[in-house]
């Protein structure tokens, strides 16, 4: 996961800038006066350009010589970035977030599950064991902590395909399981627990499609929790 994790007046300055460029505070194609925005943060120039390079890897900026540093056009951000996902869903964009990772999500764990169920060692078995009792043991803590259990579960079963392609789509998984997680937290939603331990229970059987049925129905139960407690705070 490429979650910029600076602390500091580094880190807040990425912070800020990010989530101006994502929420279009400032938008494609602005040129960012450094001195003007140095004043406003209260930091030096060495620090915001500093800050300025991690936004470059992010996509959100470009530099050229005798133009300064812009905004660049949306279709060129790495919309896959965690940080850059955060930020869209803290501007606002939480239903649009929500869908476009839960599409990601349909079209990749369900056969990752079936794979998962065909190759899976007794190694893979053991860490979707343990992982699943974390989650267990992780009901009624911190949103913290259910999404680190969850997310265990998940990096667990991605792995368990022994594709290391599949492997690496965690990049999808991981910040829709921490904003997820941080969203339904406190509402009375599904327990998460019985869904996952369906799909172990069909990879140890090695059934294939039991499993990627499983897959399926867990993040139908995922889609349905959001959008229930997205519609309560819409009402409220």
């Amino acid at each position: 996961m490429s979650r910029y994790i600076g602390r500091g007046v580094h880190g807040t300055t990425v912070e800020v800038l990010g989530a101006q460029i994502v929420d279009g505070t400032l938008a494609p194609g602005d040129v960012l006066d450094l001195s003007v925005i140095g004043r406003a943060l209260d930091v030096s120039l060495t620090a915001l350009r500093e800050a300025i390079k991690v936004l470059m890897a992010k996509g959100l900026l470009d530099a050229r010589q005798k133009k300064g540093t812009f905004v660049r056009p949306r279709e060129e951000w790495n919309v896959l970035d965690s940080d850059v996902i955060r930020w869209r869903h803290q501007s606002g964009d939480a239903v649009g977030v929500q869908r476009d990772l839960a599409e990601v999500r349909r079209a990749i764990e369900p056969a990752a599950a079936g794979l998962a169920a065909e190759r899976r060692t007794d190694e893979d078995l053991v860490e979707l064991e343990q992982a699943l009792e974390e989650m267990r043991g992780a009901r009624g803590g911190s949103a913290h902590d259910s999404a680190g259990a969850d997310l265990r579960f998940h990096q667990a079963l991605l792995g368990a395909t022994h594709n290391e392609l599949f492997a690496q789509m965690s990049i999808f998984v991981e910040p829709a399981l921490l904003i997820r997680d941080e969203l339904v937290h406190g509402h009375e939603v599904t327990d998460p627990v019985p869904s996952h331990g369906r799909v172990v229970e069909a990879i140890i059987a090695q059934d294939a499609d039991a499993a990627a049925d499983a897959a399926r129905a867990l993040l139908d139960d995922s889609v349905a929790d959001v959008e229930k407690v997205l519609t309560e705070e819409h009402d409220a």
